[in-house]
């Protein structure tokens, strides 16, 4: 399961029919939906109650009293020239902050793990066996033009979703209608019963003005929501945009009459007046700033940096604080990726030949002041991460594809190579080598080939942060002991989008987030139906029946229980397959911040530190520490 971006910043219908209903009318729908005991709730939880009953106050992570103002400068890298999300992920690049302005159905509590709270939405009924879900508009909500939010917003925002955003087309690929079945309400059916991540998944549908885009611009030419757009959109949430510079930077000014500024869920959030977006091209630089105080906020990534560039007067004057925040609402698989669609990297053997090639260990130590952790589940850092060898309901399911998957995942934990001194290292080329042997390479010349065709083995590792370029070049010497010719190449964001659009790659360093209730978007990472859409997130284009089963039983788990034992096997499956060279991880989000700026003692348990979105201007830190202008 996702959420909207909006949860944290640093981010026409059909005629209604479905199996179940039968195509009956409002009236009728009504009553099946009482006699299955479906009554309107303010929340979902995906497989127990929610914690906050019908008409809190506040989350309990929240300052209610927060003071309101002050302005927070962050920096964003790369370049923008959209802000329309319909096309975010097929054309032109999206501005950052846009979640700032949209709004959902539906909005996350951080406190509890996939609980959702009305937002857009004031109630929400589905079936018992989550064969649909029907949504109720707030009567409250409102466009900042002043026109109510509708049902037929919500409608229309499905289906442009659905039409021009391939991502967003495979997640809501089982919701096969959206109508409208009551003045405030919409109804969405499902293609089958027993997907109880569905109900959630339209929650997070992020809703746009159907008026406002069939309308026409100043210049009297009509919108057109399937292209990219510099104007700034109609919309309703919290802030709008204030002013831009193409490319370079982008200010969100808090709405003063904006319609939910007194919602339970949106009390003691949203508390700047203004936001701002500074976008660098180098990380470098946009530390630099930092330092200068043009920047407030910084999240560090860089060990390096953590380690060596935090030595200045402002943080030993303590005008800049130094906090790192544990990190508990998600796993993560960072990694060297295959492109395996690409016939040199089919073989399992020649992927897991690179693994032992990659000195992690010694990385670690020169590079990353030995602050990382080798990630060795694609759930690193959660309940959800595999371990040992399979035991009980996991063992179970992986029976059901046990001719489907290597036999050592039985028998074996999965374990990475560990290389870190000189013998180890030897042994591991070996080993490397004797795998590229058994996948049909052997070494003529010093260089690597293929021993029926006599091709020279080559690879380029396509990069767009050039921070990178330090790793994968400490890489690139073990590769080429194995006699395999190495090219780094580090390209713009645009270039580099599109290339991935195009699968275009050999190797690219990939990031799968995982939240700790896993489900549909497992498809969109891992599945066989994603692996040729343009714009899916399965880089790899794994297309493997064993696969696409655990993902299944992920998604239909019926409890807790189940659901960790299927992404237990998922995880197993995907590990032993040698897909990627996994990466580092680190528990914490490192993290400074000129010391302006005030947070509740309770932080929510599951996303920290939810900078700005609970933060707030704190007047008498910032008299100590004025902010440079």
């Amino acid at each position: 399961m996702k959420f909207s971006r909006r949860s944290v910043l640093h981010g026409t219908a059909a005629a209604f029919a479905s199996p179940l209903l039968g195509g009956i009318g409002t009236g009728v729908l009504s009553e099946r939906a009482a006699a299955q005991g479906t009554d309107w709730k303010h929340g979902l939880s995906l497989f127990g109650d929610v914690k906050y009953p019908a008409g809190f106050k506040n989350f309990e992570y929240v300052n209610p009293a927060a003071p309101q103002g002050g302005v927070v400068r962050l920096s964003g890298f790369g370049t923008f020239d959209n802000f329309n999300e319909v096309v975010a992920l097929v054309k032109g690049n999206l501005a950052m902050g846009t979640g700032l302005i949209t709004e959902t159905l539906m909005t996350p509590s951080f406190d509890e793990v996939s609980t959702e709270y009305g937002l857009l939405a004031d109630g929400v009924r589905h079936a018992e066996d989550h064969s649909w879900v029907i949504y109720r508009v707030s009567d409250k909500a409102k466009w900042h033009d002043g026109k109510p939010v509708t049902a037929e917003d919500v409608i229309f925002s499905f289906n442009v979703l659905k039409e021009n955003r391939p991502d967003l087309a495979a997640y809501y690929r089982h919701v096969t209608k959206a109508e409208k079945t009551g003045e405030r309400e919409v109804t969405f059916t499902f293609d089958g019963p027993g997907n109880r991540e569905l109900p959630h998944i339209v929650g997070q549908l992020t809703i746009f003005p159907k008026h406002w885009w069939e309308g026409t611009d100043k210049s009297g030419n009509k919108r057109d929501i399937t292209a990219t757009t510099l104007e700034p959109p109609l919309s309703s949430g919290p802030y709008r945009i204030k002013e831009f510079t193409p490319g370079r930077s982008i200010v969100y000014e808090k709405v003063a009459d904006y319609w939910g500024k007194d919602l339970n869920v949106n009390i003691g959030t949203n508390n700047f007046e203004r936001i701002r977006y500074e976008y660098f091209r180098d990380s470098t630089v946009a530390l630099e700033a930092f330092k200068g105080d043009q920047i407030d906020w910084r999240t560090e990534t860089s060990a390096k940096d953590w380690a060596t560039s935090y030595d200045f007067p402002a943080v030993r004057e303590k005008k800049v604080v130094r906090e790192e925040f544990p990190q508990n609402s998600s796993g993560v698989m960072q990694a060297f990726a295959f492109n395996i669609r690409r016939d040199k990297f089919k073989d399992a053997r020649l992927r897991q030949a690179f693994n032992y090639a990659f000195d992690f260990e010694e990385m670690n130590r020169q590079l990353f002041y030995g602050q990382y952790k080798r990630i060795n589940s694609y759930f690193f850092g959660t309940e959800l991460a595999s371990s040992g060898v399979p035991q009980g309901m996991e063992l179970e399911i992986l029976e059901t594809v046990r001719a489907d998957v290597p036999p050592d995942l039985f028998t074996k934990p999965y374990a990475n190579p560990v290389n870190g001194d000189p013998t180890a290292v030897r042994n591991n080329l070996r080993q490397a080598l004797t795998l590229l042997r058994e996948a049909g390479y052997e070494i003529k010349d010093t260089k690597l080939v293929n021993a029926k065709t006599g091709a020279p083995f080559s690879v380029e590792v396509l990069l767009v942060q050039p921070a990178f370029e330090r790793i994968a070049l400490f890489y690139k010497p073990a590769l080429q002991r194995l006699g395999i010719d190495v090219q780094v190449r580090t390209v713009d964001t645009s270039q580099y989008e599109n290339r991935l659009r195009q699968w275009d790659y050999d190797i690219i360093v990939a990031s799968w987030g995982e939240s700790l209730s896993p489900g549909n978007e497992q498809r969109e990472f891992w599945g066989s139906q994603a692996a040729d859409r343009p714009g899916s997130r399965n880089y790899i284009g794994i297309k493997n029946p064993a696969v696409d089963k655990m993902i299944e039983r992920v998604i239909f788990a019926k409890s807790r229980e189940e659901l960790v034992a299927a992404t237990h096997a998922l995880d197993r499956v995907l590990l032993w397959n040698s897909y990627v060279v996994p990466n580092w991880a680190y528990p914490f989000a490192r993290t400074a911040r000129w010391d302006r700026f005030g947070h509740p003692d309770n932080m929510p348990k599951y996303i920290s530190p939810a900078f700005p979105t609970i933060w707030w201007w704190d007047k008498d830190k910032a008299a100590k520490v004025p902010q440079r202008s």
